[in-house]
Parts: C-alpha cells; structure tokens; sequence
C-alpha cells in the first residue's frame, strides 16, 4: 500500500478506485515474492494479501520458507470496514488465526495477543513495540500561559471511541472555555460541546500536532478488541512529552502508571477529575511528561527490541536447522 492507496483507502465510496488500487498492490506484492528464497526469514507485519484464505503463506511453507508473523491488533476479531462493504466481504478472521499455526513464530505487541495465538495453535512470543525517541522532539516546557491543548492521534476508524468520553469532554470544555482541542487522522470529525479541529495525519505533520498537544486522549471499549491493542498511541504521546489519559483496560495497565506517567480511567468521573487535575496544574503534566519519556526511552528503546528481535531470529534458524 503506497501513500495514494492509503489515502484512497480512508475514503467512503469510490469502489472501482479501490479495486484498481488493490489489484495494482497485489501484482507488487507477487512480484516482491519470486525472490523468497533469497532471505532467510520472511517477517509479516501484516497477512501477505488481505482477503481471502492464506494460498500465498500455504504455497511458501510447502516449499520451506521460514515465516514469521507479527501483529499488535486483535486481527482475528471481525471488524467491518466502515469504508467499502466490499472490503467487510473480503475480511477472512480466520485466515489469521490459520497464520497461527503456519508460521514458525508469532510475535505479539502483548502478552494477552501472544496467549491468543497459543490457544490456536501456534508458537508465540511477546515482543513490545519499539519507539524511537531520537525522532520525535520533547515537549516544551509545560506552562498555562496560553491555552492548554488536549489532542487526539489515530484513524477515522477508532476516532468513534472519543464519543465513549463525550459527557466528560463536553464537561471539561464548558468549564475551560480557553481549552484547545485538535483531532488529527480522524477524517471530517465532530462531537457536539466540544469544538474539536481536524487535522489531516501524515508522518511529517504528525511531529507538529504532537508539540502543539499538552494532553493525549487515548478512550477504547470494554471489549477483547481492545484487550489487543498494544499502546501504540499512549507510548508516542509518552515519547513526545505529552501526558497520556487512557481507559483503564488491557495494555494500558501495563504500559502507564496511573498519575506517574500518565492517567488511567475506568468511569466519566475518572476521565472528568484526570483532565481538571492535568489543565489546572502544569508542574503535574511537566513531571509526568518527563517520567513518561524516560520510560519509554528505556523501555521501548529501538536498538534494544532490535537486539531481542535478532536474538528471536537466530533461535528459529537454528531451530530449523
């Protein structure tokens, strides 16, 4: 998927595009593969061709190919897609969890991912995600002197959690009225009380949206999807110096110590008080932002998952030979 595709993608409608679009993808994608016996390993971040049954990774394990498959999503949960029916048609769940079983090696985002491919089946390993801090600049210093911003980073399609929050959010804005409030990569997003900015998200933008953040909106539902998600939005707002508000569910609880680097919260009260405490105090937010990145800068450093990903790699070679 280049970057037209992925735009393409996010759009309503627009079927026909898409199909050219995909078909295009697929032809690279089949091209890329003539060369798979020139590598030891083939890693997979995501199922070689997104419909159907898993033929690409059937064919490439009868002929021996060292396979392995990394996901931080609950990708064998059925989500529609609330772009193209078309692409809610061709969505095969199941063809994850037969990726289980067919590759050497899954290596999950979290330890609850991990114990899902188990129960499938599979070998698997929990390798957390990396963040890389020398890209994304600190904070400025946390002060109140001009209005406090708190942001939103992600998709359109989970841009629908924020409205899990929306009586705290619209409480929060009639009691802060200086307050500034941006949305970045959730589309053409409103929420009514809340007078929200939408901004378009692309790699370079991204960098400017975090600096303008103070606070980082992270709600999810109650449910297993969100037991598989891996923090990537609370681990960059951490990165960045920007102080993380979450749900209190799944990774979160492993990734963010409630008011030491960050806020968890399980009730409208908690998501209510957490942002009243944040706006009004900005030696808390500093304090916190500087911990949260300290821990990511240890914990999440790239050289070192690198290092435990090599180690992964050689453990299976050898295992195969």
């Amino acid at each position: 998927m280049d970057s037209r595709m992925y735009r393409l993608s996010i759009q309503p409608g627009r079927t026909a595009a898409k199909i050219v679009s995909t078909l295009r993808a697929v032809l690279r994608r089949l091209w890329a593969l003539r060369r798979w016996r020139d590598y030891d390993v083939i890693y997979m971040q995501r199922e070689l061709l997104p419909f159907g049954p898993p033929i690409a990774e059937r064919w490439l394990k009868q002929r021996g190919a060292i396979m392995l498959f990394d996901y931080d999503d609950a990708l064998f949960i059925y989500k529609p897609s609330r772009f193209t029916p078309l692409a809610s048609f061709l969505r095969a769940p199941g063809k994850v969890r037969e990726l289980f079983r067919l590759v050497e090696c899954t290596v999950a985002g979290n330890d609850w991912l991990r114990d899902a491919a188990i129960a499938e089946g599979g070998r698997a390993v929990t390798l957390e995600v990396a963040e890389d801090t020398n890209r994304i600049p600190m904070h400025a210093p946390h002060t109140n002197d001009g209005p406090v911003t708190i942001g939103w980073l992600g998709s359109p399609s989970t841009a629908k959690y924020l409205h899990l929050i929306q009586p705290a959010l619209r409480r929060i804005a009639a009691q802060h009225p200086n307050l500034r409030w941006e949305v970045m990569g959730a589309g053409e997003f409103q929420m009514e009380g809340v007078p929200w900015t939408a901004t378009d998200w692309s790699l370079g933008s991204e960098l400017q949206a975090l600096a303008r953040f103070d606070i980082g909106l992270m709600p999810l539902p109650a449910e297993d999807w969100a037991k598989g998600k891996s923090g990537g939005k609370a681990r960059t707002y951490m990165a960045a110096g920007i102080v993380p508000v979450c749900s209190a569910i799944g990774y979160n609880l492993e990734l963010v110590k409630d008011g030491q680097t960050g806020f968890l919260c399980g009730s409208d009260e908690e998501w209510t008080n957490a942002l009243s405490t944040l706006i009004a105090d900005p030696s808390l937010r500093q304090r916190i932002a500087e911990n949260a990145r300290a821990e990511v800068q240890i914990r999440f450093d790239p050289a070192r998952q690198a290092a435990r990903m090599r180690a992964l790699f050689d453990k299976v070679l050898e295992a195969r030979t």
